[in-house]
């Protein structure tokens, strides 16, 4: 099939007849006649987290206080063995991940880590378009070591308003930076920077760099060891499908074990020590170190069973899937929606784009309301931007042929008027 030719629903019928991972589809819970295309903010419950929640619950209902070390999955070490299957979705080794924290608090873990000024390097370099998150959590922790964020701030500049190029990152990383924290994929564009030559060009000037894997892990293959990344972090309730608020995860790459973590807390402790009270932290030799308090167990619990999902399907298979999807998705918006005032803002090549598609529209506020009232459920980011995300673990392409089609449907019929074209409360 080549971008020229009239794509139609039998095109679609057949993508999905051939799928070698249409079988997951019946791992979640998936309601009928309703496409879900915002798997990219919130993964779907499936009925593997389901149970490794219920089995949490279980072990506490059965004992107590001794599920720590007795139930069927014990909790002292459940950060630890999450972290372990979660290693290979980042090309990590096991001992360099840990499941912990938000990706909020881990932010600020590693930035307070890493973040070292002196003399003439006191500055962070980010980018204009990353997630507000990350800007407040670095504004915050220069402000700590008493730096003013808009001097010791850096973010560089979009030539489009919704991509980055690399070489003016690189450009960007000057004598006065001290450490770089950048978007693996960028939130609203969904475009993939090269974390590879970005790393290799931060150590030949000798900065530490960080990367936030929020838009890209469980969507797409990651090799932050070999690639030599200094840190990362992620939320594990988008393509991981943990759930709601579920805790995330963070990888240190081994050369830094044995550093002082920047925030201590006694969950950072080496295992056999923990209970000996000390009032000297005697940290873990591995990420563990950067763990803060007690873990967060029954949001950790459905992570456990939906990374049984990954490991079956595995992640290359999924990024396969993905791209499929995504291509197909925009070659439909080509071929269906021209001349409606959308604009594909994500990259069209494989290697530069994530896991959803992005589209620019005057009136997107309102269009995916319309979406939402015909059962389609849509992301929108203001000021004008509309997400779709059709995830590999569920989304089939018959369902990114209807979504299309429904979106037609609202532009032709011009069913978006009866909408304010402004966000609701959550967007």
């Amino acid at each position: 099939m080549t971008k020229k030719e009239n794509l139609t629903l039998d095109h679609a019928k057949e993508l999905d007849k051939s799928d070698s991972l249409a079988r997951f589809r019946d791992e979640f819970y998936i309601k009928d006649d309703h496409f879900y295309m915002d798997g990219n903010s919130l993964g779907l419950l499936s009925k593997r987290a389901e149970k490794a929640l219920y089995t949490s619950l279980e072990d506490w209902k059965e004992h107590g206080i001794d599920g720590w070390m007795n139930g069927e999955e014990p909790w002292y070490y459940y950060s630890e063995k999450l972290g372990a299957k979660t290693a290979p979705l980042v090309g990590a080794k096991n001992e360099e991940v840990i499941v912990t924290g938000s990706i909020t608090t881990n932010l600020h873990q590693l930035i307070s880590t890493f973040y070292s000024p002196e003399g003439n390097r006191t500055k962070i370099l980010a980018d204009e378009l990353t997630f507000p998150s990350d800007i407040y959590a670095i504004q915050s922790q220069l402000e700590l070591k008493g730096y003013n964020h808009e001097e010791h701030l850096v973010q560089v500049k979009s030539r489009d308003g919704y991509t980055l190029l690399e070489e003016d990152i690189i450009e960007a990383m000057e004598d006065d930076i001290a450490l770089i924290l950048l978007p693996s994929v960028l939130y609203r564009s969904g475009q993939l920077l090269d974390m590879k030559r970005l790393t290799e060009e931060a150590h030949k000037r000798g900065i530490v760099i960080g990367f936030d894997l929020a838009h890209s892990i469980g969507a797409l293959p990651h090799q932050l060891h070999e690639d030599g990344v200094d840190f990362a972090v992620w939320c594990n309730y988008k393509y991981l499908n943990s759930g709601p608020g579920g805790v995330g995860g963070l990888f240190v790459h081994e050369r830094h074990f044995g550093k002082k973590p920047g925030l201590a807390g006694w969950f950072g402790s080496k295992k056999d020590k923990q209970f000996d009270m000390e009032h000297v932290l005697t940290p873990a030799e591995s990420a563990g170190a950067f763990q803060i308090g007690t873990p967060h167990i029954l949001s950790s619990a459905p992570l456990l069973g939906s990374l049984e999902l990954f490991e079956e399907a595995g992640i290359e298979e999924l990024r396969k899937k993905s791209l499929s999807l995504t291509r197909f998705m925009m070659d439909l918006v080509t071929q269906e929606l021209t001349g409606c005032g959308f604009t594909i803002c994500n990259p069209q090549e494989d290697e530069r784009r994530g896991g959803h598609i992005s589209m620019q529209h005057d009136e997107a506020a309102r269009i995916c309301k319309a979406l939402k009232a015909n059962k389609v459920t849509p992301d929108f980011r203001a000021p004008n931007n509309i997400r779709l995300a059709p995830v590999a673990m569920y989304s089939s392409f018959e369902d990114v042929w209807n979504t299309v089609q429904i979106l037609k449907k609202i532009m032709e019929n011009e069913e978006y008027k009866q909408f304010e074209n402004v966000r609701d409360v959550v967007a």
